[in-house]
């Protein structure tokens, strides 16, 4: 097992010497866009997601970040909400508060607040913060690959996959340390 240790690391320090733009995480290649977002979000989220009551949410963040390594950038959106959504239904599984199986984000959104994942004294903030989490990560996906793309063919750039795994890792990272958080 050391050994492997040493080899990965010594493969990311090249890809990174390099500029190679991936990293061995998790047992697998992902692409890293920005350094400072990696270590400080995706790392994080990373490391939250290895607790085996998260692996359907790591599964499928990992997934996303696979698509995305590969150039699926439609499939990498719906992963990215699939771990966001998967993410919110364990705390509430975990919490004890009351969702239905099909619930999407925007319910799920909503009952996490109800149940004060978010603190009542940030009232101020919470329009705000739902809205944020509501027109984040879901409508991302939602406009560019959640849904039948009708007569004219819908072209995900990179670089909004890239946004949508940053974004996706903010959003989780956020909402874990926030469950952490509860008395």
């Amino acid at each position: 097992m050391k050994n492997v240790c040493i080899f990965t690391s010594k493969i990311c320090f090249r890809f990174r010497e390099h500029g190679v733009g991936y990293q061995h995480e998790s047992g697998e290649i992902i692409r890293v866009d920005s350094q400072i977002i990696h270590a400080e979000v995706v790392k994080p989220v990373l490391h939250l997601l290895s607790d085996p009551r998260f692996q359907g949410a790591n599964e499928e963040f990992l997934q996303a970040h696979e698509h995305h390594r590969h150039g699926r950038y439609k499939e990498c959106l719906v992963d990215c909400l699939k771990a966001f959504e998967s993410t919110m239904k364990i705390i509430c599984n975990t919490q004890g508060w009351i969702y239905q199986p099909t619930d999407g984000a925007k319910k799920l959104i909503d009952v996490c607040f109800q149940n004060n994942l978010i603190p009542s004294y940030l009232q101020t903030q919470f329009t705000s913060l739902k809205q944020n989490l509501e027109s984040g990560v879901p409508a991302v996906r939602n406009k560019n690959g959640g849904h039948g793309q009708g007569s004219q063919q819908i072209n995900v750039p990179q670089y909004f996959a890239a946004y949508q795994l940053h974004m996706t890792a903010s959003t989780i990272l956020f909402l874990l340390e926030a469950e952490k958080a509860l008395p």
